[in-house]
């Protein structure tokens, strides 16, 4: 961890954060591993009970008011345990709650949230559909306007907390018309689970197990019309702001999954010999560890600046790029770190013997969920270029074009 990045109330928090990762029993972990938990809801419990959820929500909803930097600390630690328990830690008192404290009302907010943050209710985002991931506003839900309630239809796959959940944020269409504008056709709501909400599916993952991932179908599931999040027609608004969450708290608890893996590489490297030393003295091995602890520091320096820019506020589009940059770096600078930490251990590395082996299958899901590094180079592509051209006749840096011994050769500098 950057310790020296925390104040004195955060490093307490942190203390108190690993004191729980700490409590948490070893058989809980290999249960959730072997899909025998389906949920960890005492871990979330837990957590509520220690007051570590949410905590850059107000005090008033049940956080502690504090700020990204420590979110980011907290679901780093709490990722150490295992990829999933920060997946499950963060979906509820991270992005849930996050739509319901921005969008939501006071009523939503005493109702959906002080009971998450308290670990005595838990919640899940609906975003993807089985004939769309990436395209959230090709979303096929469907919710019917009765007036004081909706009848909603659809399905939703790949939900974190499927099995588990006491309710959902789901994203459907409300404006049926297929000339509609599709920032302006779709609304966020808060459906409980109940009748018309039904869990079809659950996946058999290739890591990340224990949370529930499942595939929910909506029939004529009724939700009242004060469940509505932010304004009707307009959950694009929601779902902006939800991709600071969604991105930069995967970023951070994926740093907190791949640290054990290399903190016991390095332990074994240490300790393994082989030609008469301990096979740390070789290049072959240390150069390898060393990239590992280099990536996963610049990962990590790439998420604690972003959270830093969050909590300064600055330009909304700026932040889209930084946060999709450091979703993308960090994800797969893990996963090589993980890999590494494999490599260096040799076949012992490939057994369950040590968990190196879960922590790469667990870190598979970090480059694919809450945004493909496919789609976080799409977006910092398009930023990049939108704020150059904006800037570029106003900048006040020096032109570095010029900076050639032929740079007024006019007639060489051909662009059409």
């Amino acid at each position: 961890m950057y310790d020296f990045l925390l104040s004195e109330e955060q490093l307490k928090l942190q203390d108190e954060v690993r004191e729980m990762v700490r409590s948490v029993p070893r058989q809980m972990i290999l249960d959730m591993d072997q899909d025998k938990i389906k949920f960890p809801r005492e871990f979330l419990q837990e957590a509520g009970r220690r007051n570590l959820l949410g905590c850059r929500y107000p005090k008033k909803w049940g956080g502690r008011g504090m700020d990204w930097v420590s979110t980011a600390m907290v679901v780093e630690e709490m990722g150490t345990l295992g990829y999933i328990f920060a997946c499950t830690f963060g979906v509820g008192a991270e992005l849930v709650c996050d739509a319901i404290v921005q969008h939501g009302t006071d009523e939503q907010r005493e109702k959906y949230v002080k009971p998450l943050l308290a670990g005595k209710m838990f919640a899940a985002e609906c975003l993807t559909e089985p004939r769309g991931g990436s395209d959230f506003f090709g979303t096929s839900t469907m919710a019917e306007d009765k007036g004081d309630h909706f009848l909603l239809n659809g399905q939703k796959r790949f939900i974190v907390g499927a099995e588990g959940a006491d309710y959902f944020l789901v994203y459907a269409r409300t404006d049926h018309d297929p000339k509609a504008h599709p920032h302006k056709a779709l609304t966020c709501f808060i459906v409980d689970r109940g009748p018309g909400v039904q869990v079809e599916y659950l996946y058999g993952l290739m890591g990340c197990r224990g949370g529930g991932a499942g595939r929910l179908v909506f029939k004529d599931a009724r939700v009242p019309r004060e469940n509505i999040v932010g304004q009707y027609n307009n959950a694009y608004a929601v779902f902006n702001t939800m991709m600071i969450p969604e991105r930069l708290g995967t970023a951070a608890m994926t740093i907190g999954a791949a640290r054990p893996a290399l903190d016991i590489a390095t332990r074994y490297t240490t300790r393994r010999k082989a030609f008469g030393q301990v096979i740390s003295q070789f290049q072959g091995v240390s150069f390898q560890v060393a990239e590992a602890a280099m990536l996963l520091d610049a990962a990590r320096s790439m998420v604690y600046t972003t959270c830093r820019a969050v909590d300064a506020g600055i330009e909304v589009n700026r932040v889209r790029r930084l946060i999709s940059e450091t979703k993308k770096f960090t994800t797969e600078s893990c996963q090589k770190v993980a890999r590494l930490s494999m490599q260096v251990m040799g076949g012992i590395g490939y057994t369950n013997v040590f968990p190196v082996e879960r922590i790469v299958r667990d870190l598979g899901l970090a480059s694919i969920w809450t945004g493909t590094s496919e789609v976080m180079s799409m977006i910092t592509a398009h930023e990049w270029y939108r704020e150059y051209l904006q800037t570029e006749k106003s900048r006040s840096e020096r032109d570095y074009e010029l900076d050639a011994a032929e740079s007024e050769a006019a007639g060489e500098k051909i662009y059409e």
